[in-house]
């Protein structure tokens, strides 16, 4: 008993800090509430770029002109815009248009900066705006990809932020059609750059250099994303959002926002594969450098002026003789993380460990198996919550075996539970000879005191798998089940206070308290459920623990109410499939079912005493 009471209320710290995560960091409006807070930092940041600057002000480096020859960009390199029509008005554009992206491609600078998901809105509504991914940098919200050159004082002008590219070839960048852009120097230099893009989201960006000049010429390529903005609301302990890459020997680097506004640069050693980028929970937007070319990687945060984060690499020089020419291919990932896809991704294209680029966490070897396996149910049953059941049942037959020694010993438990008390009675003075009585008993019955712990363990990662797959992969957003369930990975939108809905009163907008309020038909029915099955274990002899074991399933009905309606679902299904099978080895074991009496009993009416 003693081992018991230790596992649940370790399940119930555990799940308490889940649960204020849940209440600070991810509620059901959190989605609509950031998309709101991001609306009207952009109103207030327009307001602001609307006034006129002072002349007396200096510019910060990079905000408008382009750095010094030498090193890669920091700055947006455009003006502040009031608005997002304004920005994307303000020079020529070449449109993109594919199965999963819409937007445009800026020709100042020839950066990818206009970007909207096709298949992703900000909230299940269909009338919801599509996700933008991208943005001109003269929003606040500014978010892009670049790719240029770095050249010296022999080459001249090379491509950079504010360089003006010629639209050579091509109208509208489509998986069929790709476009072709030029820009020649006063030295001779011709770049001409194919961009081509798949139907999902890689981009490939092929620059040719051609020197017509009569002088060798050394220039390297770079790479960057730069974004003005992060996250409302910082990123949590389970999910990495803000910076990250796999290159050289460090491999995987996972650097949040609040560390390289401290550090002001990461610069991990160079490389000559891998890939970087800025990544938020369910979208990212990365760079691959060109293959087999040696580059040096970096993670910068710039505070002049505007504050903003960047990830860039910059290849080492190339020399191009005249007359000569060179090729140097980068590939510009913008996109949803879609499992199947990153790993396509990765084998396909040989990119090191991008599936690093969705956070599976430490326990991969479980959260992995845990979605491929939901993954492959759900396109056989067309529904993520059925294949949430169906994976529960899977797991439940998997450690069937040691369930069942684990429910055959707290059966015989049960059957000896009078003779315990009959101990605790007899030896009440003595707590020594009373433990060495109940162990000589529980050798006697050959009965594992502790092996009722087993279901309670099993479940704990579990639990947590099914919880970090339900948070961190973009396949369970607004994925629905059935009825009101219109996202397994947010909280049950019902709510016993407010009747489901018959009355006109939000019980999440109570300050402090209004998420536990949230007390929807899901949370309730796995309360009941927990109820039930705790009712069918030994009642502990300790006042204390029954006091425990009687509350424990009220506790986590208002702490899991919260939680994802996907992993609520699952642990009332899981809570039903152990009490079928506890009741049918209790009934073999001739234990007596306490609660079918209980139950029984509340149908029948007691005689009233005669008068």
């Amino acid at each position: 008993m003693e081992n018991n009471r230790n596992f649940f209320i370790t399940i119930a710290l555990s799940v308490l800090i889940l649960t204020l995560w849940q209440v600070f960091y991810m509620n059901p409006k959190l989605e609509t509430e950031r998309e709101a807070a991001r609306i009207a930092a952009e109103r207030v940041e327009a307001e602001k770029a609307a006034q006129p600057r002072n002349p007396a002000s200096p510019a910060s480096p990079g905000d408008i002109q382009s750095p010094p020859q030498g090193s890669i960009p920091g700055g947006g390199g455009a003006v502040a815009a009031p608005t997002r029509e304004a920005a994307l008005a303000a020079g020529a554009r070449v449109p993109i248009d594919t199965p999963s992206l819409f937007g445009s491609i800026n020709l100042t600078g020839g950066r990818i900066d206009d970007l909207h998901l096709r298949h992703y809105r900000v909230t299940v509504d269909e009338g919801s705006p599509n996700i933008d991914l991208l943005n001109p940098s003269g929003l606040p919200n500014g978010f892009f990809a670049e790719i240029g050159f770095v050249g010296g004082g022999d080459t001249g002008a090379v491509p950079s932020a504010d360089t003006q590219w010629t639209l050579a070839e091509g109208a509208t960048l489509t998986p069929a059609t790709p476009v072709v852009l030029a820009y020649t120097n006063d030295r001779g230099l011709t770049f001409r750059r194919t961009v081509t893009v798949d139907e999902n989201y890689m981009f490939t960006i092929s620059d040719a250099v051609q020197n017509g000049g009569g002088a060798p010429v050394a220039l390297s390529s770079y790479g960057r994303v730069t974004r003005f903005d992060k996250p409302t609301h910082a990123s949590i302990y389970v999910l990495h959002e803000g910076l990250i890459g796999v290159t050289g020997e460090e491999g995987l680097q996972e650097i949040k926002y609040s560390k390289l506004e401290d550090d002001k640069q990461v610069k991990p050693g160079k490389s000559s594969d891998g890939w970087l980028g800025i990544t938020d929970k369910y979208w990212a937007v990365a760079l691959v450098p060109p293959s087999g070319q040696s580059f040096q990687p970096r993670f910068s945060y710039f505070d002049n002026e505007r504050a903003r984060y960047q990830a860039d690499f910059q290849t080492d020089p190339v020399s191009i003789a005249p007359g000569q020419s060179t090729t140097l291919e980068s590939k510009v990932f913008a996109g949803a993380k879609e499992v199947a896809k990153i790993q396509a991704y990765e084998t396909g294209q040989n990119i090191r460990q991008f599936d690093l680029l969705i956070d599976w966490g430490w326990f991969y070897f479980i959260t992995k198996p845990m979605f491929h396996l939901i993954d492959f149910l759900y396109r056989m049953l067309g529904n993520f919550g059925l294949a949430i059941l169906a994976t529960t049942v899977i797991v439940k037959a998997i450690f069937f075996p040691l369930a069942n020694k684990s429910y055959k010993s707290m059966a015989r438990m049960k059957v000896v539970q009078p003779k315990l008390l009959e101990l605790r009675e007899k030896y009440a003075d003595d707590r020594m000879k009373q433990q060495q009585a109940m162990m000589e008993l529980y050798k006697t019955e050959k009965i594992n005191p502790i092996a009722g712990c087993w279901p309670v363990l099993i479940q704990i990662p579990v639990f947590f798998a099914l919880y970090k797959v339900l948070y961190v992969t973009i396949e369970m957003r607004h994925a629905p089940f059935f009825g009101w369930i219109r996202d397994l990975a947010a909280p049950d939108p019902t709510s016993v206070f407010n009747l489901f809905g018959l009355l006109p009163f939000d019980p999440s907008a109570v300050p402090v308290f209004g998420h536990f309020l949230m007390l929807g038909v899901w949370p309730l029915i796995m309360g009941v459920t927990m109820f039930l099955q705790m009712r069918m274990n030994p009642t502990p002899p300790d006042p204390t623990q029954a006091m425990i074991f009687t509350w424990m399933p009220v506790l986590f009905t208002f702490m899991l109410a919260s939680f994802p309606a996907g992993l609520v679902i699952y642990w009332a299904w899981n809570n039903t499939l152990s009490i079928i099978q506890q009741g049918v080895i209790m009934k073999r074991s001739s234990a007596k079912i306490e609660l079918w009496d209980n139950l029984a009993g509340l149908w029948k009416r007691k005689p009233k005493p005669a008068e």
